[in-house]
C-alpha cells in the first residue's frame, strides 16, 4: 500500500483506522494521568460520551486508583457512584485528592431502577462522571446506556467482575484491572485499533481502599442516612442538579 493511499484512508473519516495502528479516537477525551497508559488509549485519554468497561477482582480499590487522576482533572460537575458493592470511605477519598463536595452516592432497590437512574444521569449531563458497579447487566442494557451516553460528555464507566470480561458488549474500551505489587496491571480486552496482547503495569503507591470491604445489601445502604435511595419517581433532571452529596466518614 502506498504512503499516499494510507494517508488518504486515515483522513477519510475520523472513525476509520488501520488494524495495525492505534485509532486516533473520536470525540472528547480526559487525560488519564498516566503517560504510559495515555500511549495505549485511542485519543490519548479516557473517552467521554461513551461506555468504558472495567473488569476487577474486588471493588473499591483498583478501579478508583486507576480513575482518580481523570476524576480530578474532569473538575466540573458531580461524580456519581451508583450501586457500589462497598461503603465509600470519605477520609480515603479525600486523601486521594477527590473533592468530597462533588461526590454523589446513589443506591437503588431494583436493577431496573438502577438502569433508569444511570440513563437519567447520562441524559441530563448533570454529572462529570458516572461510575456504575454492576454484576448482572444484559448487553441490551449496555447498548442502550452507550447510545444515551453519546449525547453528552460524561465520563461513563461500568465496573464488573472479571468473569464478564469476554461477554459481548458495545463498549468502545474494555480493560481488565488487577492489583499488583506496587501498582496495577492492566490487560486490554477491547480498544479501537491494534490490539495489545501484553499486560501494562502502572507503578503507584496504593493507599487505603476508598470503598470499605463491608458488603452492602443489594437493596439498601448499611446506614440509611449515608446514601440516597433512588426510585424512578424520585429522580428527575432538576432533582439531579440539586442533589447534595452524601458520604460516610
Amino acid at each position: 500500500m502506498s504512503l499516499a493511499f494510507s494517508t488518504s484512508l486515515e483522513t477519510l473519516h475520523p472513525s476509520l483506522w488501520r488494524a495495525s495502528q492505534l485509532a486516533r479516537g473520536v470525540g472528547d477525551y480526559v487525560e488519564c494521568g498516566f503517560p504510559q497508559l495515555s500511549q495505549e488509549l485511542p485519543g490519548g485519554g479516557w473517552p467521554t460520551g461513551a461506555l468504558t468497561e472495567l473488569f476487577i477482582e474486588h471493588g473499591g480499590s483498583a478501579e478508583l486508583q486507576l480513575l482518580r487522576p481523570a476524576l480530578n482533572a474532569h473538575s466540573h460537575g458531580q461524580i456519581a457512584f451508583l450501586q457500589t458493592p462497598y461503603q465509600p470511605q470519605a477520609m480515603a477519598l479525600a486523601q486521594s485528592g477527590i473533592s468530597l463536595d462533588r461526590l454523589l452516592w446513589l443506591r437503588c432497590n431494583k436493577m431496573n431502577d438502577a438502569l433508569w437512574t444511570a440513563e437519567q444521569i447520562l441524559r441530563s449531563g448533570s454529572c462529570a462522571a458516572l461510575l456504575f458497579w454492576q454484576n448482572q447487566i444484559k448487553v441490551e442494557a449496555l447498548r442502550r446506556l452507550h447510545l444515551v451516553a453519546q449525547h453528552g460528555r460524561t465520563l461513563f464507566y461500568v465496573i464488573r467482575p472479571l468473569n464478564f470480561a469476554h461477554h459481548p458488549s458495545p463498549a468502545i474500551l474494555r480493560i481488565q484491572v488487577k492489583l499488583a505489587q506496587r501498582g496495577l496491571q492492566l490487560s486490554f480486552i477491547k480498544r479501537r485499533g491494534a490490539q495489545k496482547h501484553e499486560a501494562l503495569f502502572l507503578p503507584m503507591t496504593l493507599p487505603f481502599p476508598m470503598l470499605s470491604r463491608i458488603h452492602l445489601p443489594s437493596h439498601a445502604s448499611s446506614n440509611e442516612n449515608d446514601t440516597i435511595d433512588v426510585g424512578r419517581h424520585s429522580l428527575t433532571e432538576s432533582a439531579l442538579r440539586s442533589f447534595s452529596p452524601t458520604l460516610v466518614g
